[in-house]
């Protein structure tokens, strides 16, 4: 064998076991309502999405926050606001 066909070859084992490593990677769901929460964090057009968030002048947003208001936007701010229909919904839509 020449130094060529060895390099393909090591090459092609080495994209291979990078394939079969990627297959096997899986998110955790705590990972994955993590992920959501900060989707849903992103989608809001202001600053106070979440309690735990800061306001402009920085402090905390806490009741003043779309999570603690009643009606209008209402974000994902806590793992306990994510279900387990959520997160499978988003290895559906993004195979992971």
């Amino acid at each position: 064998m020449t130094k060529v066909e060895i390099s393909f070859i090591a090459a092609l084992a080495l994209l291979s076991a990078f394939t079969v490593s990627a297959k096997e990677t899986r998110l955790t769901e705590a990972a994955v309502a993590q992920l959501i929460i900060e989707e849903s964090i992103s989608s809001y057009h202001g600053n106070c999405p979440c309690p735990y968030n800061s306001a402009r002048n920085g402090s905390r947003c806490g009741k003043r926050s779309a999570y603690n208001r009643a009606g209008g936007y209402s974000p994902l701010c806590f793992k306990e606001d994510v279900s387990k229909d959520m997160v499978q919904e988003y290895r559906e839509r993004t195979k992971g």
